[in-house]
């Protein structure tokens, strides 16, 4: 097995570097990014690797169309980083006489009208009726080519479409992108989505977002997987009750936008330095927010408390929102359920603050 730190042609390390040295030169004679020239060098340095090794061509097959897929979704995205963006998942079999259907397409229009964009999988469906609900030009679809299927969406009706292989690089894309989830009643890969997302925000390996679970009220679908979850999961011990709080099942359209526009009302975003994980706020925090924040949320932290603090050097250099304020502790890095509260509560105490 080749070591990383080894060069994969015989172990000769002193040629590795060599070839290290080639790729640098070469990215200066054709001008490539400066800032990013460390990670670009790396990501040579691994193809150079796998070249040196003996993947069958099956392997080398999934390693380049995943790597294609992902540089083409990352400049669809780009342009338009800075907007929020809500992901609606659904089923592709939602019918426009659905009420279903119709939620999916007024929740749409009222979160794009809050100046956001639409992410889904550019099916049919609850798909549909989420870009028709935003209108094409404030709407991403995010397709998945199966056999068995023509392509919903055509290129050129001012969808920024992107049609991909491979479900995983869709899923990191309906996720990474987004500020926001929304998930309407659907099947194996509805549920697939919704979980994957829980999942991942449970275990801090994604951002902290709200997730709304929409349904007709009286139709009971996502209420019967809650039952499911507490009686089940939670009773025996295989998930925390805390964590049942990273969604919120919603019976309205207005329920469900005021869940979505509201996580972002005062919090802006978290960045962890070493350490120390930053919440970014619109509002700058007063010593009787932070006391009431240290009274409830001291077990977030695995030494120390919750403080104000100014922005941090590494955040300058980078340009990262500079202008916001700021929390930092050190957070124990397993109570993300706990930390979407403290959220909440920021939230909350901007509200009132404008009162």
């Amino acid at each position: 097995m080749t070591s990383r730190s080894q060069s994969p042609f015989g172990g000769q390390q002193q040629s590795f570097e060599k070839t290290r040295q080639q790729i640098s030169d070469l990215l200066e004679t054709l001008g490539a990014d400066t800032s990013n020239r460390d990670i670009i060098i790396r990501l040579i340095s691994e193809v150079i690797t796998i070249a040196g090794s003996k993947k069958d061509r099956l392997d080398l097959k999934i390693m380049n169309s995943a790597l294609a897929e992902l540089n083409h979704a990352f400049d669809l995205f780009a342009p338009f980083r800075k907007i929020r963006k809500l992901t609606i998942f659904g089923s592709a079999r939602t019918t426009p006489d659905e009420v279903s259907y119709q939620m999916a397409k007024e929740l749409a229009g009222l979160v794009a009208a809050e100046n956001w964009m639409i992410v889904t999988g550019g099916g049919p469906g609850i798909m549909a009726a989420g870009i028709s609900g935003a209108g094409a030009h404030k709407a991403f679809g995010i397709n998945i080519s199966l056999p068995f299927e023509k392509p919903f969406l055509e290129p050129g009706g001012g969808v920024k479409l992107l049609e991909m292989k491979y479900f995983f690089t869709r899923k990191l894309m309906l996720m990474k992108e987004s500020d926001a989830f929304a998930s309407l009643p659907g099947g194996f890969g509805t549920l697939d989505e919704t979980f994957e997302l829980l999942t991942l925000m449970q275990t801090g390996k994604a951002q902290l977002a709200p997730l709304v679970l929409v349904e007709p009220e009286g139709m009971g679908y996502w209420e019967a997987l809650e039952h499911f979850l507490q009686s089940q999961a939670s009773a025996r011990g295989l998930i925390s009750e805390e964590d049942l709080k990273l969604y919120r099942i919603c019976h309205s359209v207005e329920e469900a936008k005021e869940e979505i526009v509201q996580f972002y009302s005062n919090y802006h975003s978290l960045r962890w330095i070493g350490d120390d994980l930053i919440l970014r706020l619109l509002r700058p925090p007063d010593e009787a927010m932070i006391n009431l924040i240290n009274d409830r949320f001291s077990s977030l932290c695995s030494t120390g408390k919750i403080e104000a603090t100014n922005t941090h050097q590494v955040e300058i250099s980078d340009g990262d929102n500079v202008d916001l304020f700021r929390l930092h502790f050190k957070f124990n890095r397993r109570s993300y359920a706990g930390l979407r509260s403290l959220i909440d509560f920021v939230n909350l105490f901007g509200l009132k603050e404008d009162a």
